[in-house]
């Protein structure tokens, strides 16, 4: 008899599979796992946002005739159709249109730094230094911000170290001042392995006499594909979200950055930017004295979207935003479905994975497995510690020795089943999983010409460098999950036969030469199999996609789950776009 868990997960996939052939004609005979990359774009997606540029005419928002001010008007309605899509009242949350999360994170620094730039005019002792925060687990691109903060920068390597740091019981706490602008930023979830964090942090931080004038900077660009941020509660949530509309929809290629608006003292920071370009100034004079070069910033009565949005807006990419959000409500009803279905599915997948193991042989009776997993095991049924996302490495029969995680990928490529090898832009979550030291790193890179960028390296030093990562997204089904599985199976676990050897002919029909032999036989794990969660789960209390909320048993979160995936079921039966095809 099936568990209400898959009997769940089957009346979902039933939904999906009865329009995935029409809406995804791209995905017919192919696995897509790399859906932390890119969701992909619905076939009715693309018609309606193609049928509404060319019936109706827009034009630049900056001009005043008809289809200027048409595109205006529908620019102004998708703001805040985005911002009430994340329950964020437009009263207390601003939404700044960008062209990813990485655009979103560098505009907040720009911010930051030119403010503290604004005060060298003041006397050292009252002078203003921009002071940085970052957790270990994050996108180069959240990274990337510490080579501004001339306040000075601190990496937190755990869960524990930053709610240490809240309650002002580290040294991190002690070292700060009141008159330093801070700023504290991390991932919602893992881009790595899809651990997600506290979202209870931004409320924890302005409840605690140590940290409550430190900003937050939540990027949420792998959280959002399929978890539903809540902004219900302004008190609760995040000073700043980034977020890239094409991982959730697909297209358009498309980003945000929400701001918390009731902050007030916010808006002297973001006017603060030195920069500005058409649209973001009242008034501009040139000329080559103090007198004539002369430029006047928006009121600090205009919105902060009016500060910081310069030049023309990709004003058919905001239009056709819009029929992405209507297109994705039509197809699944709702964020809360795909986080339910999604989480079923991570679920199936990670007990699959785990219980993959090595065909036996003679000299092994036990056979080893053929899998490392990178995370808590018990994470993985519970939303609010894991998103849809599994990082893994192949293991040889030995159990010690490594594929390549470029092989894996490659040999999945073959086989059209397309996932993603690598660090995937997380040095800490690399390091920290993989074993590796900060100096060592710094070595392979200077000596061993170890690159970010490096498909081809996948050891150095007999030592993994990288992951093979799969994410699932709302379209992904449990057959793509068993395909997964079962090539693993068969092309590296021996499932009907053993293991591909040196010269021999892999499953793609190519021959491997003796060098990649060597290299996959070169390949050791250093360190424990199996890396525990640094975080602290128990205590994290916020719900998934809110802020600030309380703590649930971890069966009765299961059991909800399972019941929004029944509700989900019986909503998108009524919903016209998925029907039975």
């Amino acid at each position: 008899m099936k568990s209400s868990a898959c009997s769940g997960l089957d009346a979902y996939n039933s939904k999906i599979e009865g329009f995935r052939d029409i809406e995804y004609p791209s995905l017919k005979g192919v696995t897509y796992l790399d859906y932390g990359g890119s969701a992909i774009p619905a076939k009715s997606l693309l018609e309606d946002a193609a049928a509404d540029l060319s019936t109706n005419l827009y034009g630049n928002p900056h001009s005043a005739c008809a289809p200027s001010a048409l595109a205006g008007r529908r620019v102004d309605e998708i703001r805040e159709q985005v911002l009430r899509f994340f329950n964020a009242d437009p009263k207390y949350f601003d939404l700044v249109f960008v062209a990813n999360a990485t655009a979103a994170l560098k505009l907040v620094m720009d911010c930051f730094k030119d403010h503290c730039d604004a005060t060298q005019r003041l006397s050292r002792c009252q002078r203003r230094k921009f002071w940085y925060g970052y957790h270990r687990d994050a996108h180069n691109s959240l990274v990337g911000i510490r080579e501004l903060a001339e306040g000075g920068q601190h990496c937190f390597s755990s869960d524990q170290e930053v709610e240490a740091w809240i309650h002002g019981s580290n040294k991190t706490s002690k070292r700060q001042t009141g008159k330093q602008l801070r700023l504290f930023a991390y991932p919602g979830q893992s881009n790595m392995t899809g651990r997600r964090l506290p979202l209870s942090w931004p409320s924890d931080m302005r409840a605690s006499p140590h940290t409550s004038n430190v900003y937050t900077l939540l990027d949420a660009a792998a959280l959002a594909t399929t978890s539903p941020l809540d902004f219900s509660d302004p008190a609760s949530a995040p000073d700043f979200t980034c977020l890239s509309f094409y991982k959730i929809f697909g297209s358009p290629d498309l980003g945000a950055l929400i701001i918390r608006t009731t902050n007030l003292s916010l808006p002297t920071i973001l006017s603060s930017r030195r920069y500005f370009g058409g649209g973001t100034v009242d008034m501009v004079t040139t000329g080559n004295t103090p007198t004539t070069r002369f430029h006047a910033k928006k009121g600090p009565s205009s919105p902060p979207h009016a500060h910081l949005e310069d030049g023309t807006l990709p004003f058919h990419s905001i239009i056709a935003l819009s029929t992405a959000l209507s297109t994705h409500a039509r197809l699944y009803t709702s964020m809360r479905c795909i986080s339910a279905h999604t989480s079923a599915l991570t679920a199936y997948l990670h007990a699959s994975l785990a219980a993959l193991r090595h065909a036996s042989s003679p000299s092994c009776s036990s056979p080893s497995p053929l899998l490392t997993i990178y995370n808590d095991h018990s994470a993985f049924a519970d939303p609010r510690l894991q998103g849809p996302m599994i990082a893994f490495n192949v293991l040889h029969r030995d159990g010690r020795t490594l594929v390549p995680p470029a092989a894996v990928e490659r040999a999945a490529d073959a086989c059209r089943i397309y996932v993603r090898s690598g660090s995937l832009c997380n040095p800490g979550g690399a390091a920290r999983y993989l074993g590796w030291e900060a100096a060592q790193l710094r070595a392979l890179y200077e000596r061993e010409g170890l690159r970010c960028s490096d498909g081809n390296v996948g050891v150095i030093a007999g030592r993994a460098t990288g992951v093979v990562r799969v994410s699932l997204g709302a379209a992904s089904t449990r057959a793509d999950v068993d395909a997964l599985v079962g090539f693993l199976r068969e092309r590296f676990g021996g499932g009907g036969g053993r293991e591909t050897g040196v010269g021999e002919e892999d499953s793609s029909g190519e021959e491997r030469s003796e060098e990649e032999e060597e290299e996959e036989d070169a390949v050791r794990v250093v360190g424990k199999e199996r890396v525990e969660d640094s975080g602290s789960t128990e205590d994290s209390s916020a719900e998934e996609g809110g802020f600030g909320g309380e703590k649930k048993k971890t069966e009765r979160r299961r059991w909800m789950m399972m019941h929004l995936l029944s509700s989900c079921h019986r909503g998108m039966r009524k919903s016209s776009g998925i029907q039975q095809q």
